[in-house]
């Protein structure tokens, strides 16, 4: 059973026309489900889950990057719904702007995702964790002020630029060749002189005293924060166009 999970933003009149065409085209494939509308809904992980004990196998984010992190918690709670949990797949129907998740995922329009919902095209990924808040493209921070602590030893960074910490890629121009398989998170150094720095971790604690980290485009959070990545831990139904192997 699939179970789509809309965004209160969806309610907008400039929308319409879009949601009207994923509707008839969902409808035209058979792939008619259950329709939750996230507005005046208080415990949105609740919600999900009990969507899940209640026989969900599919749970798709029609929205943005937001709409997917909202979801994207209730979906890999183990301690609640462990079992439940490895049976259930997450699908993304992008709408609106703030989509570079659906194009990792090779999702290029809300159309375009429904026969991509159809092929059902499943690929296990890793996810990036800061402390208890999960990120699947990347999370990123200014570079001037920021300390990245790797326990033996540490790095200060003392020109403007950004530091990315990459889980899989948004975007085709990026040369970095991120891999949402192996455990890793790429950690990108990009400062005013140009210079670049790439280190490939799983576990460092990075801070700035006046800065906050920004997770995949949509949630700030603040520093010190503690980095680490959670392997083969969502299935996400992906198109062929996808940015990684």
């Amino acid at each position: 059973m699939h179970v789509y999970i809309y965004d209160d933003y969806l309610n907008k009149s400039k929308y319409s026309k879009a949601v009207n065409r994923m509707e008839i085209r969902l409808t035209d494939l058979g792939l008619n489900g259950k329709i939750i509308r996230l507005g005046g809904i208080k415990n949105i992980k609740g919600t999900i889950q009990n969507e899940i004990k209640l026989g969900a196998k599919t749970i798709v984010a029609v929205g943005n990057n937001q709409t997917v992190n909202k979801i994207i918690g209730a979906i890999i709670d183990t301690d609640v719904y462990g079992d439940f949990q490895r049976k259930t797949l997450l699908g993304i129907i992008p709408i609106g702007n703030d989509n570079s998740i659906a194009a990792s995922f090779g999702i290029k329009n809300e159309e375009e995702a429904c026969n991509i919902l159809l092929a059902r095209r499943i690929e296990k990924i890793d996810l990036g964790l800061v402390g208890d808040r999960y990120f699947l493209n990347e999370a990123t921070i200014e570079g001037l002020g920021t300390t990245i602590d790797l326990g033996d030893y540490s790095l200060e960074i003392e020109d403007k630029g950004t530091v990315r910490i990459v889980n899989l890629l948004s975007d085709k121009a990026n040369l970095i060749g991120s891999n949402p398989h192996d455990g890793l998170l790429d950690l990108i150094i990009n400062t005013r002189k140009k210079d670049q720095t790439l280190l490939k971790l799983n576990k460092f604690v990075i801070s700035n005293a006046s800065e906050q980290l920004l997770i995949d485009g949509v949630i700030e959070v603040k520093t010190p924060a503690e980095i680490s990545v959670d392997r083969d831990k969502v299935s996400v139904i992906v198109g062929r166009d996808r940015l990684f192997q």
